[in-house]
């Protein structure tokens, strides 16, 4: 019917679709009316990320959202309760059948209220899904942008998704006059694209490493003598979290565990026993040691005339530890950046206004302007920077009451005190986390030379946010001189089988 997309390129749909709804005239009037306005539909397997995407392009579009997962209410919840008006029609009074606002599209007016953006998404998830008595709702809904009476706000783009018939029995099939007033995308699973956001989101490194080299278990369905057999990425992420939890509390993770969320008799054995041999693998070649310059020769060795899983196994190691210290300097980068803002406030507060009370209430002000901030649907990364940047400034003031100090230049030089110590620490971490990368190309080096390994090393690096956010800002020569090596080496290389190519495809004379 249509082409599969990935839910990266789906989510680029989203946003320029949103971008073109919400452009106006110079009265103020929309350039596409919302008639014309189409809903988008999306199509795809279950725990494929389509309310992840939904939450991103809500933060990065700053605009609101209002999200339900439909086969959760009634028809009542969705239309309205039905109530009795008296109405004349040529002279004489008729009892008629009204309904109350529907409380999806309450919520639309909620969410316009608290935040004060005035345009947005509203999402339905599970809309193929629905009761009987809800179907003919859900086909009006994406017909004409209605529930009951009441008629979804300008401005608000319509996003409706659902899994296809395959995933679910309870799955209805849209009519053609339906599908002709959406927009439709069908999704489809694409490991490399949600390799990205498991970087970002942190995903345990036994997960990815597992799915690089056994890509066909990402996503699987199929149905056989044991029963219906799956596994999503929305299981790897929640294992993923699992993982990280019973490490820090020293509790065993095994095959009947890893089923739990990995549906998959097959895969999550494999799973299983990989998580073994990684976790094997990081006490082995003592990772932390060769992240700080002091690894044996016997692990250079070892990993040289290893097998390529395992080869693969401790790069991928590598990556993740490096991955958590740039994620931390990158946090705490964020943290330092808030912080410094709500300093400058305090300074004027303290040293212009001298005005002491107002330095002790700005705390409690920003947390309530922060809240709402919350609300315009800010990215959850910086929702929390600016959290630990307000608990940060909370023990800074708390300080300054200790001292009993409240002359307001004394008090903002006590500030100014303790952010230039916090930015010591920072520059520390920084330092700490480049150091680790360089010692990490001196352990490949020494052990793979310019070989595949290396390469495989730079691309996971070019993929991890944290680390290119890290080396855009700050650099590192190690990377960069390999870098640079082997994409020469390797445009070299595709000269040299283009030219092999032109040579062979040549027609041979005969003297």
């Amino acid at each position: 019917m249509r082409g599969n997309m990935n839910i990266k390129r789906a989510k680029t749909e989203i946003k320029n679709t949103l971008q073109a709804y919400r452009k106006k005239k110079e009265d103020g009037s929309y350039v596409i009316p919302a008639v014309r306005q189409r809903p988008m539909l999306l199509i795809g397997p279950p725990g494929i990320g389509k309310t992840a995407i939904m939450e991103q392009v809500a933060a990065e579009c700053k605009v609101g959202l209002v999200a339900y997962t439909i086969t959760h209410h009634t028809r009542q919840s969705a239309v309205g309760l039905p109530f009795i008006e008296k109405k004349y029609y040529g002279g004489k009074q008729y009892a008629v059948t009204e309904y109350t606002m529907s409380e999806i599209i309450a919520s639309v007016y909620e969410c316009i209220e608290e935040t004060g953006v005035q345009e947005g998404i509203l999402f339905i998830d599970e809309i193929n899904c629905v009761s009987e008595t809800l179907a003919p709702t859900m086909l009006q809904f994406l017909q004409c942008k209605t529930f009951g009476n009441e008629r979804v706000p300008e401005g608000w783009l319509i996003v409706a998704a659902g899994n296809p018939a395959e995933y679910n029995r309870s799955v209805r099939e849209f009519d053609i006059v339906t599908l002709d007033r959406v927009k439709y995308i069908e999704l489809e699973a694409d490991y490399d694209v949600w390799k990205e956001y498991a970087y970002r989101q942190r995903i345990h490194g036994a997960v990815i490493s597992y799915l690089d080299i056994r890509r066909e278990d990402f996503y699987s369905i199929h149905q056989n003598v044991d029963g219906k057999q799956f596994v999503t990425a929305r299981g790897w992420e929640d294992l993923s979290e699992f993982l990280y939890v019973c490490e820090e509390l020293e509790i065993p993770v095994d095959e009947d565990v890893v089923r739990q969320y990995i549906a998959h008799k097959k895969i999550a054995k494999n799973f299983a026993a990989y998580l073994e041999l990684y976790r094997k693998y990081q006490t082995d070649y003592n990772i932390n040691s060769i992240l700080a310059g002091d690894y044996a020769g016997f692990a250079v060795g070892r990993l040289k005339n290893a097998s390529f899983d395992e080869r693969y196994s401790v790069l991928s190691l590598l990556v993740d530890q490096l991955s958590e210290e740039f994620r931390t300097t990158w946090m705490e980068d964020s943290i330092l950046t808030k912080l410094y803002e709500i300093l400058k406030m305090a300074k004027e507060l303290l040293t212009q206004d001298k005005d002491y009370d107002a330095f002790l209430n700005l705390q409690d002000t920003l947390q309530k302007q922060e809240e709402l901030r919350c609300k315009r649907v800010r990215k959850p990364e910086e929702q929390k920077a600016m959290y630990m940047a307000l608990q940060h400034f909370s023990a800074l003031c708390q300080e300054v009451k200790l001292s009993g100090n409240s002359d307001p230049d004394a008090a903002f030089k006590i500030l100014k005190g303790r952010f230039g110590e916090m930015t010591v620490q920072q520059e520390q971490q920084v330092s700490a986390a480049g150091k680790m990368l360089d010692y990490c190309f001196c352990f490949l080096e020494e052990t793979f030379g310019e070989g595949q390994e290396l390469v495989i090393f730079l691309t996971e690096l070019s993929l991890n946010y944290y680390c290119m956010e890290y080396i855009s800002q700050y650099g590192n020569k190690a990377y960069e001189k390999y870098n640079q090596e082997l994409l020469f080496q390797n445009r070299k290389n595709n000269l040299l089988r283009e030219i092999d190519q032109l040579v062979m495809a040549e027609p041979k004379i005969e003297l």
